[in-house]
């Protein structure tokens, strides 16, 4: 009889002689590899798609089939070609940031200008920008230098990965895989997460090319296999994607005990650990003369930014602060309740969603409303900042939705909203600011220092966190400096396709309005609604032409993909 142990063993073993294949596979092989992949992934997409909106249960004619498209295929596919550029430059002896803009940051800081990059991103995501910047005291020099990761010497192996894998965005999984293998150079030992499950056949052909090469395995099971697996004398580091409930229970273990374990810091898993493990995000709104248009689409982005993947995402904005002295405040709270009625409806797939929703309403009581066309999602008013707030300390992983008010006009109630951010919510993976574009330049400095003082791991400006998770180039992950008895949204960056060292955040704009109004508010962008968004009409065409472009470029692809993202 097959046992989880002899099934480990037998991958353990594979991933051991792989390694020394890895450790012998040159650059360009390795960029092969990823365009393999990238091929092989193109090719299974539409089967990748309709996997997915079975176990999410999202009928054919979906429009949010669009963010399986986006959130599934088009990030590995973007991923791939992102990877197999940087090594290019390797093998050519040059630094993947070559051709990429590098400029001071503030604080000693430098930034690499990651989005646009191609005049395809310039049109197809006119307006949108990103950045990543270093920790204090690296200069451009010391980016161009370190930029590679393990990919600098690819004879020099670290071990077997076991990896984690998420069961809410599906690209998570191959992602953190490719982390492993091309900037940690570490073979990889992939386990599913169950929601995944039914994408087992889906992975396997996508990562065929690696699977056969002997680098990656992929294992399905429960929490024992997961156990079992973090804890193989031939795993030699863990990467996990969860909650930090998760993480502290295989870390330190359950119980008392483990509470014990976890105040002492004594870890039961005595191995190197990265992780990303989400937390609680805010959306900052900061007040402006805005136009019933202007809030209408603003409060249709923080639906988004909650309802996307119907809030089980680690970086779905859970609570939206807002200025209490805004005279515009009851316009556009009115606006975000319908557009939480207006989102089309979904199934909670995700274990636990309906019982966290009910604990939130019981908690709130009062406070909490059902909205939405069936009644199913919540929004919470009145929170305060003082501490005691569950919104502001627990991920739901649902869709719940608190409001937080703070007073003040722009500057100062930005300065007061900045230091909540930082103090009274759990977690730094992501936070997003929605601000006029005529009162960011009336803030001037203000508004720079702000976004500097945010200690998070991406900082969204006019855009939702979740295009950094979509731009390849750019890192994502937690802010550093979390310990493994204090993890809060983890530890270690993925993605990252430059493959730069010593990343602190990652900074992401986009326009204010979408075209033609943004022309009129004087922002040079011809986007329309972002397909991502969940009121967008035509997202499930656009997402899948978007993908088919990204894993094929062509300019004649273009006018269809304008064509779906006006009508949106």
């Amino acid at each position: 009889m097959t046992t989880t142990e002899s099934v480990l063993d037998a991958a353990v073993a594979d991933l051991q002689q792989g390694e020394r294949t890895w450790a012998a596979t040159s650059l360009a092989e390795r960029r092969a590899l990823l365009d393999e992949v990238r091929e092989a992934t193109a090719a299974v997409a539409r089967q990748w798609v309709d996997a997915a909106a079975g176990i999410k249960g999202l009928p054919a004619d979906s429009t949010l089939l669009g963010e399986e498209w986006l959130s599934g295929p088009y990030s590995v596919i973007t991923a791939c070609e992102a990877l197999a550029a940087s090594l290019q430059a390797l093998e050519e002896g040059r630094s993947p940031v070559d051709g990429f803009t590098i400029s001071a940051a503030p604080g000693g800081r430098s930034a690499v200008e990651v989005l646009p990059h191609s005049a395809f991103d310039q049109l197809l995501l006119s307006g949108f920008s990103a950045q990543v910047w270093t920790v204090p005291g690296v200069d451009a020099a010391t980016v161009r230098e370190r930029a590679g990761l393990g990919e600098l010497d690819p004879t020099i192996t670290h071990g077997i990965a076991g990896v984690l894998g998420a069961g809410n965005i599906f690209s998570i999984p191959p992602l953190d895989t490719l982390y492993q293998l091309y900037a940690d150079n570490r073979v990889v030992l992939l386990k599913l997460n169950p929601v995944t499950d039914p994408l087992l056949d889906t992975y396997r052909a996508a990562f065929a090319p690696l699977i056969d090469r002997g680098v990656v395995c992929i294992v399905t099971g429960g929490a024992d296999v997961g156990g079992a697996l973090v804890n193989h004398p031939g795993i030699t580091t863990v990467h996990m994607t969860g909650s930090a409930r998760t993480h502290d229970a295989i870390v330190f273990g359950t119980g008392d005990e483990g509470a014990q374990r976890k105040a002492e810091n004594r870890p039961l898993l005595d191995k190197a650990i990265t992780s990303e493990l989400g937390g609680v995000s805010p959306t900052i709104v900061v007040p402006g003369e805005w136009s019933a248009a202007d809030l209408r689409f603003q409060a249709e982005h923080l639906a988004t930014q909650r309802l996307h993947n119907n809030g089980y995402n680690c970086v779905a904005s859970q609570v939206a602060v807002i200025s209490a002295d805004w005279p515009q405040k009851e316009e556009f709270l009115r606006e975000l309740r319908e557009a939480f009625d207006r989102a089309p409806s979904r199934r909670d797939y995700y274990p636990g969603s309906a019982d966290r929703v009910a604990a939130a309403r019981a908690g709130y009581g009062e406070r909490a409303q059902a909205v939405g066309p069936d009644g199913a999602r919540t929004l919470v008013f009145g929170l305060r900042a003082d501490g005691t707030e569950e919104a502001m300390h627990t991920e739901y992983f649902a869709p719940v939705y608190g409001v937080l008010e703070l007073p003040g006009d722009a500057a100062s109630f930005l300065a007061t909203a900045v230091r909540a951010a930082n103090e009274d919510f759990e977690g730094t993976l992501g936070v997003n600011i929605v601000a006029d574009p005529a009162t960011i330049k009336a803030l001037g400095a203000a508004f720079d220092r702000a976004i500097a003082d945010l200690r998070y791991g991406t900082i969204a400006v006019n855009a939702w966190t979740g295009v950094g998770y979509l731009t390849a180039r750019a890192s994502w992950g937690a802010f550093p400096g979390h310990t493994i008895d204090d993890v809060q949204s983890g530890i270690g960056v993925v993605h990252n396709a430059l493959l730069l060292d010593d990343v602190e955040r990652t900074v992401v704009r986009g326009p204010f309005r979408p075209s033609p109004r943004s022309f009129a508010g004087g922002e040079l962008s011809m986007s329309p609604k972002p397909p991502w968004f969940v009121t967008n009409r035509t997202g499930a065409t656009t997402g899948r032409r978007l993908t088919e472009f990204a894993a094929k470029p062509s300019w004649l692809k273009l006018p269809g993909i304008f064509a779906s993202a006006l009508r949106g």
